[in-house]
């Protein structure tokens, strides 16, 4: 369903499982920076009013997973730990060309937002199988869920306001640079990388 084109090697779950303060560490930072891209493209594309009103939506919601997240990084006796680089990011960031007109940039920005929600998605089912911890696995079960929402969502409006061709010929192509990227990820206590 999410056209990733390489699978998460399942050992990823062994690091996840001797690191899970770290884990959840970075993935509190990952809510919020979904929730700072959805205010971002409020902020940049006030025109597409459809758009707006799911971004209004997507960042009340990211920022209610992180505070889901903190909770459990505090129930554990612990406190948020310091913000670290996105590799997987930095990494996704270097495929789409600068510059471009408006709904490029929109389409660009719509799609970027897509793959790390698949991603996302893909992982936290991944956890949601494999960690032993079992109140973790039925929390990264119900976040798996909306995460495969926010990518779809994404998706469709990236195929609305762009050509659809084109659109869907950019998604493979970004799916295929996504797959290349993630050779080099995947052993690090991180949800993207």
């Amino acid at each position: 369903m999410l056209g990733l084109k390489l699978p998460t090697d399942p050992r990823w779950v062994n690091i996840v499982e001797k690191n899970i303060d770290e884990i959840l560490t970075d993935h509190a930072y990952c809510e919020q920076k979904a929730a700072s891209t959805a205010i971002s493209l409020i902020i940049t594309f006030p025109e597409y009013t459809e758009l707006i009103q799911e971004m209004i939506a997507l960042s009340r919601e990211e920022m209610g997973h992180f505070k889901m997240v903190h909770d459990k990084i505090l129930a554990r006796g612990k406190t948020l730990g310091r913000y670290r680089k996105d590799e997987y990011a930095i990494q996704l960031l270097k495929f789409f060309p600068k510059g471009g007109n408006r709904t490029t940039q929109l389409v660009h920005r719509l799609l970027y937002a897509a793959l790390i929600e698949a991603r996302s998605c893909e992982r936290f089912r991944l956890l949601s199988e494999e960690l032993k911890d079992k109140e973790l696995a039925d929390f990264y079960q119900k976040l798996m869920v909306s995460e495969a929402g926010h990518y779809t969502m994404f998706l469709k409006f990236a195929r609305k306001y762009g050509n659809k061709e084109e659109v869907d010929k950019k998604w493979q192509e970004l799916l295929e640079y996504e797959a290349e990227i993630m050779k080099d990820l995947g052993r690090k206590e991180t949800i993207h990388g």
